[in-house]
């Protein structure tokens, strides 16, 4: 399967680019083609402009941009993004990307896209405990992957959190473990 992977974390070193190459060294273990995208990285504008609004749903009608990254995520056949859960949803360079590439015509709407399958794993400083109290797990449940994955008809989706990422270095080593495992059986 053809795999692409997007990072959404401004630092190289943080926990969560170190998960997202261990779900790639699990999924390129396991025979899948991957693909990263490191949105910090690359410079990516989240920024949507007129020219990227939702128009007539025509790729020709979108920015060379759009048509470049629609081109690169049309490529493979699954998404994962990893990313940290900032104010209980993603944060806005990531959302800022699928405001302008997951767009009317391409993901969604009159669209055919290749994305068969999906994943969110976010990273979270609360525990499931604590995401539990307020119901916020089921909320992120539903704004991401039912309004995000399944609403583009991304058949088969999951979002996995990643708790309690200050509890320690050991807490954090299951984690890149449980990405590695993720990427292994993807």
């Amino acid at each position: 399967m053809k795999i692409l992977v997007v990072l959404c974390h401004p630092r190289k070193d943080s926990l969560t680019a170190q998960t997202a190459n261990s779900f790639c060294n699990g999924a390129t273990q396991a025979g899948h083609e991957v693909e990263l995208i490191d949105l910090y990285q690359e410079g990516f504008d989240p920024v949507l402009r007129i020219e990227d609004e939702p128009n007539d749903g025509h790729i020709e009608n979108y920015s060379q941009e759009v048509q470049a990254e629609f081109g690169r995520l049309n490529r493979n056949e699954a998404i994962v993004m990893i990313f940290p859960l900032w104010w209980w949803s993603m944060p806005a360079m990531l959302k800022g990307w699928i405001d302008r590439v997951w767009n009317y015509g391409l993901l969604y709407g009159p669209s055919e896209h290749n994305l068969q399958k999906g994943l969110m794993i976010i990273l979270s400083a609360n525990t499931k405990k604590q995401l539990k109290k307020r119901s916020y797990d089921s909320a992120i449940e539903t704004s991401l992957n039912l309004g995000i994955l399944n609403y583009c008809g991304i058949k088969e989706s999951e979002t996995i959190i990643l708790d309690g990422t200050n509890l320690g270095t050991d807490h954090c080593a299951q984690h890149l473990q449980k990405a590695f495992d993720k990427g292994l059986s993807f």
